[in-house]
């Protein structure tokens, strides 16, 4: 089966919306001000852009508050050719850990990842259909440790369900990821080191203890 080049379907989206003119309406959900940096960097040429930030598997609150903080002060300080609102969800975590009830132990990018995916995407076009938005989509694509794959068939089966077109993407294609830490050096992003799940962080914590000789490889 061909893979699916996700950057070339964005590119010839862009070129449709640039072809006509237009300024669309983008929900763009964000997992966190470093991600976001280059996707609105890049994006908001093209989109008049509302920033969604609800990610209920992101644990404990001061976390989650912590990263919303820094998603405000990206838009505050980020030059852009059209405007950024932020739109911010309340921190409820129940909905993630229902989900990933009797997955606790599963590796990261496992079944529990892809149902958190799933639950983000769909509060985003649940949003998307709210405010009247043309298109939907997530930064989650610009990291190296998200699977667009599934991102993407994700996002498709949704805007079916919603009406709303879902903006087929891989930010981390042409160096993305990489711009994206530059530009959280530039703007000196808190940039974490774990996904925002308990489990991810705990992952994090077992890879720094082998790394230092705490625990056995």
């Amino acid at each position: 089966m061909q893979k699916v080049n996700y950057q070339r379907r964005l590119d010839e989206t862009l070129r449709r919306i640039s072809e006509r003119g237009e300024t669309p309406r983008l929900l763009l959900h964000a997992c966190c001000a470093p991600c976001s940096s280059y996707v609105l960097s890049y994006l908001c040429d093209y989109f008049s852009v509302t920033l969604y930030y609800d990610n209920p598997n992101i644990s404990p609150f001061e976390e989650y508050r912590k990263r919303g903080d820094e998603l405000k002060r990206l838009v505050s300080l980020l030059p852009v050719r059209h405007p950024v609102t932020l739109c911010e969800a309340d921190w409820d975590p129940a909905p993630f850990f229902a989900l990933a009830k009797g997955h606790e132990d599963e590796p990261e990018g496992g079944a529990r990842c892809r149902a958190c995916y799933e639950l983000r995407l769909t509060r985003a076009a649940e949003q998307a259909v709210k405010c009247g938005a043309d298109y939907f989509t997530t930064t989650l694509s610009v990291s190296p440790y998200k699977h667009v794959d599934v991102l993407n068939e994700l996002g498709g089966a949704l805007a079916e369900r919603y009406g709303v077109p879902y903006l087929f993407s891989d930010f981390k294609k042409r160096g993305g990821y990489q711009q994206s830490i530059a530009l959280s050096n530039t703007y000196q992003l808190y940039r974490q080191n774990y996904c925002g799940c308990v489990y991810s962080a705990a992952a994090r914590r077992r890879k720094d203890a082998q790394a230092n000789g705490e625990l056995p490889l």
